[in-house]
């Protein structure tokens, strides 16, 4: 295709030329693919990554579609037909090329795509080599973030334009307004785009379910502190059973007029899958049953069973002992093997959640401390369950946790709160010096960047005077 069009601008006519050669073998054959005969990809590059140059894109496209058996010149099989387009950089800066295959080869016969995401994703690791690119640093990580789909901002943003326009609309008779359904497309996606935020929906989500399991002592408190968090809660169930949970989502209340958009607990994070979260909580028949009667209740719309510490307040005396425990963790962090990706990936995930829990408390929307929890969160991401900390440093977490999700309903203690803000900065340098060493670039820079950023502005803004000022984060050791 580059020898027909070079790297000239397409137009139509030429659009329109190059898919009835991409086609002609279908339809010369009269051959059709159950789930459509027409496979499509992009490959993309970070916008710090630059530009490519069209040789270096082709060269690519090339040794890409080669390594997925569609068109391999050594391969007896019939080469499908393929194009791949470039039309400059995405909104977010990122240079990329579009790939479409026609899955009918040249003999009639079908391209085998079984597992071709898994397939495509080696290839692409294999290229990044190849061809001197940016390797993909969560693979060696062996961890990943959710990714976000354009889809989840438009329903609840669709979800709210609606049920502002029909509260309005029932609110205002006079007002003569169209029913919902009857408006304009137009004049209904401008509703819609006013109504995307700048947060993902499973942002706030994740973070009070975060925040939640973080401070709580057992799984029936986790239920509990979700629900005074404001989530709507629902559990999943064993088949055939009522006291067997495997699962839950939770979703925003919403509201009135809007319907809730629920989210399981692994697709919010995958640290926040129940199975994961019930790793750092005693396990007991006495404390599966209260677990299940919380559930219940939860899932049934009645009031908590038994409530616990999560409805008491905390003393200054209580503050100045979680400090005393972050302290020792933060000590204990020292010991760590730089090496041992299960032990830093657990570090962060609790560093986190304690984290989510002051932020959920004490910031009426997601500030610093909800940026600085988000940012090493990601660095708990991992692909499988990793080894829990011991009970003691549990504990010791729970409690801090704990102290900072009661912490608009104490007499706080200014001092204790700059110790505790001490020792999160410096658990988070300790992650940052780790991924550091485990060569995580990209996951280095944001939790200097971001993380540690986003709490030393909330210790600047503490009256704390006996602060200390931290030395920045060194570029070749883990600063503590």
């Amino acid at each position: 295709m580059m020898a027909w069009h070079s790297d000239n601008t397409l137009d139509g006519v030429s659009a329109q030329a190059i898919a009835r050669h991409l086609d002609r073998p279908r339809k010369a054959l009269d051959v059709e693919v159950k789930g459509g005969h027409v496979w499509h990809c992009s490959l993309s590059l970070r916008a710090e990554e630059g530009m490519q140059t069209d040789q270096k894109w082709a060269d690519i496209a090339a040794d890409f579609v080669k390594a997925m058996d569609f068109d391999d010149p050594e391969s007896p099989k019939a080469p499908c037909r393929w194009v791949a387009v470039r039309h400059g950089v995405s909104q977010n800066g990122n240079d990329h090329i579009h790939i479409v295959v026609n899955l009918v080869r040249e003999d009639g016969t079908k391209a085998y795509i079984h597992n071709d995401f898994a397939t495509a994703q080696k290839v692409a690791r294999a290229l990044e080599v190849r061809h001197g690119l940016e390797q993909l640093e969560s693979v060696k990580a062996e961890r990943a973030t959710r990714g976000y789909k354009p889809g989840e901002r438009e329903a609840q943003a669709r979800a709210k334009a609606r049920g502002k326009y029909e509260r309005t609309r029932t609110n205002d008779p006079g007002a003569q307004m169209l029913p919902w359904e009857k408006l304009s497309g137009k004049d209904r996606q401008a509703r819609i785009a006013a109504e995307l935020r700048s947060d993902e929906p499973r942002y706030v989500l994740a973070l009070k379910v975060r925040g939640a399991a973080a401070a709580s002592a057992d799984e029936a408190e986790f239920v509990r502190r979700m629900r005074r968090s404001g989530l709507i809660v629902r559990p999943r169930y064993a088949e055939g059973t009522t006291d067997v949970i495997t699962g839950y989502s939770v979703a925003q209340r919403p509201t009135v007029g809007e319907r809730p958009i629920w989210y399981g607990g692994g697709t919010l994070a995958r640290d926040l899958r129940l199975s994961r979260l019930r790793e750092h909580w005693p396990d007991s028949p006495q404390g599966a049953g209260a677990a299940a009667a919380e559930w219940n209740a939860a899932g049934k719309g009645r009031r908590v069973v038994a409530p616990g510490r999560e409805a008491r307040e905390v003393d200054p005396q209580q503050w100045q002992d979680a400090a005393d425990r972050l302290g020792e963790i933060v000590a204990h962090a020292r010991s760590i093997p730089v090496d041992d990706y299960e032990q830093w990936a657990t570090l962060a995930r609790h560093s986190a959640g304690t984290l989510a829990a002051w932020s959920n408390a004490t910031e009426a929307e997601p500030g610093e401390l909800a940026g600085a929890a988000e940012a090493l969160s990601r660095s708990a991401q991992t692909y499988q369950q990793t080894r829990p900390l011991s009970p003691r440093y549990r504990s010791q977490f729970a409690d801090a946790a704990m102290v900072f999700a009661a912490s608009t309903r104490s007499s706080d203690s200014i001092t204790a709160q700059v110790a505790m803000i001490r020792h999160m900065l410096r658990l988070t340098q300790a992650v940052h010096g780790a991924a550091r060493a485990q060569e995580q670039a990209r996951q280095a820079k944001l939790l200097a960047t971001r993380a540690r950023a986003e709490l030393v502005a909330v210790r600047d803004r503490l009256p704390a005077p006996e602060r200390e000022t931290l030395p920045a984060v060194p570029a070749t050791r883990v600063a503590l």
